[in-house]
């Protein structure tokens, strides 16, 4: 599967609704899921038409490890956290996209998923603000 030139890029509308814009990499755009108890970034594969990672050829397969290393790694220096979760699920969204969330024992949801866990709290514009920034300083 070819990539799509990031001006073209079609993102599923429920990833679009429910995150924000934080960077374009080689292969994937990143976004932040829009709920401040968690600090949880998506990857999205600039890959039109890919569900699952087998849908990507091996260099691009290679290159989303090694996003997914890098983000994680982000992730990881900014909230020190005890525990990443890195997946990809598609039960709801089917575009190929991965999750890196930051989880504590004392987290909304520990030791569950996160998913259907209480409320979505969205982030206030100046958190979002600088949340971001420290995102992008990393990269």
């Amino acid at each position: 599967m070819n990539q799509t030139p990031l001006s073209e890029f079609p993102l599923n509308p429920r990833l679009a609704a429910d995150t924000h814009f934080v960077t374009s990499l080689e292969l994937c755009n990143v976004l932040l899921v829009n709920d401040a108890r968690f600090v949880w970034l998506i990857l999205v594969p600039r890959i039109e038409g890919a569900i699952e990672v087998f849908h990507l050829d091996e260099l691009q397969k290679v290159q989303l490890a090694t996003e997914i290393d890098q983000i994680s790694g982000v992730v990881l220096d900014l909230t020190n956290c005890e525990k990443l979760n890195v997946g990809a699920l598609g039960n709801i969204v089917r575009q190929l996209h991965v999750h890196i969330i930051a989880r504590e024992i004392s987290d909304a949801a520990w030791p569950g998923p996160v998913w259907g866990v209480g409320t979505a709290k969205p982030y206030s514009a100046e958190a979002k603000s600088t949340l971001l920034k420290k995102i992008k300083s990393r990269l």
